[in-house]
């Protein structure tokens, strides 16, 4: 500030024939000591309280405070008497409500803006479960609120909230570090300054914390006190937001020629002096410390203070005071038409409209444009600070990165990743998360009573997936895809049908193996054509019902391979015309049987109704009523292939779909009322005489044949897709086979077996009787 002050005065261009005074007070960073200092310059100092001043001036603005508690102080005092106040170090949000401090200007960003690059940093990382720490003053409140504002709507959640005291206790420091120490948050942000972080960083080193990933706000971020070697272990890796660095030509060289030789009546110039060097300028100090000989140096925890390479709060300091020089130079040098006033007019050369001048300066300085906005602000700009190790292991402040508020929202933070040091020396961003991360396939599942960040994962249900981490919720696939095993993506369902696989080979064969047997029966009949067992039984009606086995047989393969629309009207139409058929020859055969061995009555002539022609036309007629009916179905709605979907949701189960459910129902219908017919008729002839009654035979196939379809109507309503095709063609298989064994195998084994048997007389049972009358 001094320096700016003597560059301003020797400027021939700023301020001419002007030279400005100032006094220095010392808050001691405490409000009480900033309100005293105020009031005692609105009172006004005597002449020879202010020996820097030759005469008296009214107060034209003040620079300061550094802290923001300070400063609401302090501009509140100033606000009636319309003085200005530009804070070089001031960054509380709370100070941009200008109802409340009106008067009151900075030239660092405001902490809307650092909390804003905070919270994209913490975004940024994927830090989601943080602490926060923060002074107990009204910079760290408002910081905390703003940064709380911030952060709703991301995915970060705060693990804690702890707040150091103004007066430093060091219990209630180590609760805060314990806290620290235990919760699964390894990222915590700081927002103190730089005299509450010293003895509190002491006590953390002394409880021999580490990985714990600092982000400083940049009350301390670029602090030179923690630059010793000693704090590396703990506080390496430090990142956070400085303000911007400038360049101050002639600091450097202005510093070494300050000494109380130079100015002996400056009390803070001695003091800095004992600081910087460990003795006392002058006998006169009240100081303990030895007499400065004139050859000592620098002391080493000190040795910053000459590094002017890049000043960040010096800078600021230096901005402010050319911020004022503008605004009073403004206010002097105003031309009619281009003023802050009504009609763009002047004020008339008095120095206490200077605050209006301070809305309107514009100036640059070191290549940086500097003006404020309507709430007082500068630009904002931030440097990302990481604290690294340097050569003489001490820690060095790199600028990693940039925060650029003027740029469109998202687009303001630029980190360099590659250049940046982590905690613990690490290359490698640390983890600090309450739960960890949900792999592809899962969703994330709150836990009751926790905020969002700590979840469980929970796998995907079948038939929804997640394919990217952190999921929220599982979306279900498409009707025709499913989950994978994963659950992370959709594949095309399985598609299922009665293939030729185990089972439909296995049909297969049967199938096979029941149609040769039936050719081979035939083959035995037609052989022995001319016996009695195949004549007695009518041998033109057994191959009729051989002939419609065969087809009940074969017919099974049109259930098995992949449903196509002629293979749905083939399938159910197919096995009910040669079931009818085949129940049609049985039932001709019945009342044949039947008719025989009535006709032996006195004055029945029966069978003169049923002869050959009168049989045929049974048979006929009876399945002419299957094919119309099947015709009618085949018209009005045939079956068709369908996919399943809903029965099994992981496959489509290709199957036919009936059509319609009275026709499909009225075929079965029909082959039972035959089959139900046929075994009425053949119990009632059960007990004809004759060894070998054929009666018996129907009646018990007709048993067989009923029992399987009266099973078979459950389980075909319980079975899906290929199962039910399956229990459809075992049912036609068994039925067949049921009606092929009971009906000719008894035949088969006399003929083949038991030749002797095979007499007329033997069958009508007259054989015995005939050898006892002989």
């Amino acid at each position: 500030m001094r320096l700016a002050v003597e560059e301003i005065n020797q400027s021939p261009e700023l301020l001419p024939n002007y030279t400005l005074g100032y006094k220095i007070f010392d808050s001691c960073a405490y409000p009480l000591t900033g309100q005293r200092a105020a009031l005692a310059v609105l009172n006004g100092l005597s002449e020879a309280e202010s020996p820097m001043c030759s005469s008296s001036y009214p107060l034209l603005a003040v620079i300061g405070e550094s802290g923001s508690a300070q400063s609401i102080v302090v501009s509140r005092l100033l606000q009636p008497f319309r003085i200005p106040m530009i804070s070089y170090f001031s960054s509380c949000a709370c100070l941009t409500d200008r109802r409340k401090y009106p008067t009151f200007f900075r030239v660092i960003p405001n902490d809307d803006y650092q909390v804003r690059a905070i919270a994209q940093l913490l975004v940024h990382f994927n830090w989601t479960w943080v602490g926060l720490v923060r002074g107990d003053h009204e910079y760290g409140r408002f910081a905390v609120q703003g940064l709380l504002r911030e952060l709703q709507g991301t995915k970060v959640c705060v693990a804690y909230q702890e707040m150091i005291p103004l007066l430093y206790n060091q219990q209630r420091a180590l609760e805060i570090m314990q806290v620290m120490r235990s919760s699964l948050a390894k990222v915590v942000v700081v927002f103190s300054a730089e005299g509450e972080m010293t003895p509190f960083l002491r006590d953390y080193m002394a409880q021999n914390i580490t990985g714990i990933q600092w982000v400083a706000s940049e009350a301390w971020v670029t602090a030179s006190v923690f630059t010793g070697s000693e704090y590396y272990p703990y506080l390496g890796g430090t990142i956070g937001f400085g303000i911007r660095t400038g360049h101050i030509s002639r600091l450097s060289n202005y510093l070494q020629t300050i000494n109380p030789q130079k100015y002996p009546n400056n009390p803070l110039v001695q003091e800095l002096w004992e600081a910087l060097y460990g003795c006392s300028p002058s006998l006169s100090s009240a100081s303990q410390l030895p007499l400065c000989l004139g050859q000592e140096s620098l002391l080493e925890q000190h040795s910053a203070y000459m590094n002017t390479s890049s000043p960040r709060v010096a800078y600021n300091a230096y901005k402010a005071v050319y911020a004022i020089a503008h605004s009073l130079h403004n206010l002097l040098h105003c031309q009619p038409g281009s003023g802050p006033f009504e009609n763009n007019s002047c004020a008339q050369s008095n120095i206490l409209y200077c605050l209006s001048y301070f809305n309107e300066v514009k100036f640059t300085i070191a290549g940086e444009e500097v003006n404020f906005d309507l709430k007082g602000d500068s630009i904002p700009y931030y440097d990302v600070i990481n604290w690294q190790r340097g050569t003489s292991e001490n820690i060095e402040f790199i600028n990693v990165g940039l925060f650029d508020g003027t740029k469109p929202a998202g687009d303001e933070l630029l980190i360099e990743e590659d250049r940046i040091m982590w905690a613990g020396h690490q290359s490698e961003v640390p983890v600090s998360v309450c739960s960890a991360s949900c792999p592809p396939g899962s969703r994330k599942a709150v836990r009751r009573g926790k905020p969002v960040c700590c979840f469980d994962c929970v796998p995907c249900d079948s038939g929804k997936i997640s394919n990217e981490t952190n999921s929220i919720e599982c979306t279900f696939c498409p009707e025709n895809f499913w989950s994978s095993e994963d659950r992370t993506s959709c594949i095309p369902k399985k598609v299922e049908f009665l293939a030729y696989d185990s089972l439909g080979i296995a049909l297969t064969v049967i199938s096979a193996v029941g149609a040769c047997l039936t050719i081979a029966v035939f083959a035995v009949f037609f052989h022995h054509r001319n016996t009695a067992i195949v004549r007695v039984n009518n041998s033109e009606l057994s191959f009729f019902i051989l002939f419609a086995l065969t087809l009940c047989f074969l017919c099974s393969l049109v259930f098995i391979g992949e449903p196509t629309v002629w293979s749905c009207m083939l399938r159910h139409t197919a096995f009910s015309i040669t079931f009818s058929l085949c129940i049609s020859c049985i039932l001709g055969k019945t009342m044949v049987v039947l008719a025989a061995f009535t006709a032996t009555r006195p004055g029945n002539n029966i069978m003169k109704w049923l002869g050959p022609k009168q049989q045929r036309a049974i048979i006929f007629s009876c399945t002419l009523v299957q094919v119309v009916i099947c015709a009618a179905w085949l018209i009005d709605a045939p079956p068709y292939p369908s996919r399943n979907i809903k029965y099994e949701r992981s496959k489509i189960i290709l199957e036919c779909s009936v059509g319609s459910s009275l026709a499909f129902w009225c075929v079965l219908g029909y082959i039972g009322l035959q089959a139900g017919l046929c075994f009425v008729l053949a119990f009632l002839a059960r007990k004809l005489p004759g060894n070998f009654n054929e009666a018996k035979f129907i009646t018990f196939s007709m048993l067989i044949f009923c029992t399987v379809w009266l099973a078979f109507i459950p389980a075909y309503i319980s079975s899906p897709g290929n199962y039910a095709d399956a229990v459809e063609s075992f049912a036609i298989l068994g039925s067949s086979f049921g009606l092929l064994f009971c009906l000719f195998a008894p035949k088969c084994y006399i003929i083949l077996l038991k030749p002797e048997q095979n007499t007329k007389q033997h069958l009508m049972g007259k054989e015995k009787k005939e050898h006892v009358t002989g």
